[in-house]
């Protein structure tokens, strides 16, 4: 930030700010310039309405702070100019500017400081969005400090090697810029932060009975694949499914900073959760809209799809979500990413995520219940089930049934379930095992994301394997395309047994798991 002189007093200014596009920080010069005229105050460089109304913030903090607002022609520009700016994060650096083209404060010319806030009208500086990104372009930049609200902190200084200045206030601010000994940097034990962050509240151990669904389970997170739960309401789907993020991997730092990232432009973090460190799990309802799903907006935002990015998308009774909702799933789970196109802008967001859906067996949930009657003729359980399109049901590996827990099951206390931590042991080695299979392979980590030529490298079974596949396939009615996922969770099942080859009796046990593929 620096005043220019005009030969008589300093009345232009320019001050350093940033901003978010997409998921990606840029730079932003704010120029400020105080000149005679009928006294007015205009925003320029394609600012929204949250950014035009900075005018009265700026003009009431700047006087309840104890300085003096110019009764002259005020003009700000937001560079560069060809990108819609939004929010009201340039408040305090365009009331910084204001001070320093009147000349009441001077900055500190040889530091790079950029500046980010919302101003009260009494000065004090709020929280923003989009931090983290913020801050490691500011770093890769080379700047010199970053000045944010107090509340902002410990997100910024997630970004080793960026020098993060807290500011309670304008005044505060004004301190930090126009010392010449520069105050101390705010700093976090960035090791016990992400250790802190990385546990969860939820234990498999609470699950009682169900030991076919928790294989099918742990099969599924080994191999990255898609599952559907299918049972009766009270089977115990849901709690199942809150309990998948704790077998997954544990997020590696890398993987953090990316999910954070994404939470942080959607204002999803706070001073108490300023990194993302366990695997997200997002449950939409199943009223949302594709737009909510998927991302967009006016001003293009990230969905459910990519806050569930490295973590689980959880969508419940999966029939009754709009069909142009579901449908709009299909590239991110084929691409990892969600392109997002407006008239002021396309987006690309990332959205590698496991899709966990559940459903009821039948509109009235009791079909196949072994003490509930149900009351669906077949024409309405077909017709509830076939709300679900082909193409989605194509990317989905395992369909499992969940039979109700019996009282005996849940009242044993003899019973001790595996743990979380026992359980992604044998994940994580499982996923060694695929990544070091597949590490030729361009963007391929698991089984679940092979294709057709990869399947016929990968998933070669001996002549006994074939018959039986051939067999299932012609008595139980499978389709083309539950051959392939089939073989995959085998190729899964096998990495988990430590065998080198697909054997008979894991096609055996991939088929139990194609549940809606099977002829009625």
């Amino acid at each position: 930030m620096r005043p220019i002189s005009n030969g008589v007093n300093f009345m232009l200014s320019q001050v350093n700010s940033a901003s978010v596009f997409g998921i990606d920080g840029y730079d932003v010069t704010v120029e400020v310039d105080i000149s005679k005229g009928f006294p007015t105050f205009n925003i320029v460089g394609l600012p929204d309405t949250s950014v035009k109304e900075s005018r009265d913030r700026v003009v009431s903090a700047i006087k309840n702070s104890g300085y003096d607002f110019p009764t002259k022609k005020v003009t700000v520009n937001l560079a560069p100019a060809g990108i819609k700016k939004e929010g009201a994060i340039f408040d305090l650096p365009i009331a910084i500017g204001v001070l320093i083209a009147t000349g009441q404060i001077k900055s500190n010319i040889n530091k790079k400081f950029s500046l980010i806030g919302e101003l009260s009208l009494d000065g004090s500086i709020r929280r923003v969005n989009g931090v983290l990104p913020i801050a490691i372009k500011l770093r890769e930049e080379s700047y010199d400090g970053l000045v944010l609200p107090e509340i902002n902190k410990n997100e910024a200084a997630i970004v080793d090697g960026l020098c993060v200045y807290p500011a309670k206030n304008l005044k505060s601010a004004v301190e930090i810029i126009s010392s010449e000994i520069t105050p101390e940097n705010y700093k976090i034990d960035l090791a016990g932060l992400f250790s802190a962050s990385s546990n969860y509240e939820v234990d498999f151990k609470d699950v009682k009975g169900q030991a076919f669904v928790k294989r099918a389970v742990e099969i599924a997170c080994a191999g990255g694949h898609n599952i559907l739960l299918i049972g009766s309401p009270g089977s115990g789907k849901t709690m199942l499914t809150k309990r998948i993020p704790t077998i997954l991997p544990q997020m590696s730092f890398e993987e953090a900073i990316e999910t954070t990232k994404i939470h942080s432009i959607a204002g999803l973090t706070s001073s108490h959760n300023s990194m993302i460190a366990t695997r997200s799990f997002r449950s939409p309802h199943h009223t949302i809209s594709d737009v909510a799903l998927i991302g967009g907006g006016s001003y293009p935002k990230p969905g459910e799809v990519s806050l569930s990015h490295n973590g689980v998308l959880f969508l419940d009774e999966l029939p009754e979500f709009h069909r142009n909702v579901l449908e709009v799933l299909r590239q991110p789970l084929e691409d990892g990413v969600v392109t997002v196109s407006r008239a002021q802008a396309s987006l690309t967001y990332p959205a590698r995520f496991m899709l966990v859906a559940a459903m009821n067996p039948c509109p009235c949930g009791y079909y196949g219940h072994p003490t509930k009657e149900c009351a669906c003729t077949p024409f309405a359980i077909k017709k509830y089930i076939s709300k679900i399109s082909g193409p989605l049901m194509d990317r989905i590996d395992l369909h499992i049934d969940v039979p109700s827990v019996k009282f005996d099951e849940l009242s044993d206390t003899t019973i001790i379930s595996e743990s979380s931590a026992e359980i992604r042991k044998r994940i994580v080695k499982t996923r060694k095992r695929q990544k070091e299979r597949l590490k030729k392979e361009k963007n391929l980590y698991c089984n679940a994301h092979m294709e057709s030529k990869h399947i016929k490298k990968y998933c070669e079974i001996d002549e006994e394997s074939k018959k039986l596949l051939k067999h299932a396939m012609e008595k139980l009615g499978f389709s083309a395309r539950a051959h392939d996922r089939i073989l995959k969770v085998a190729r899964t099942i096998a990495d988990l047994a430590i065998s080198k080859k697909i054997q008979s009796q894991h096609i055996a046990e991939a088929i139990q798991y194609r549940t809606l593929d099977r002829s009625i």
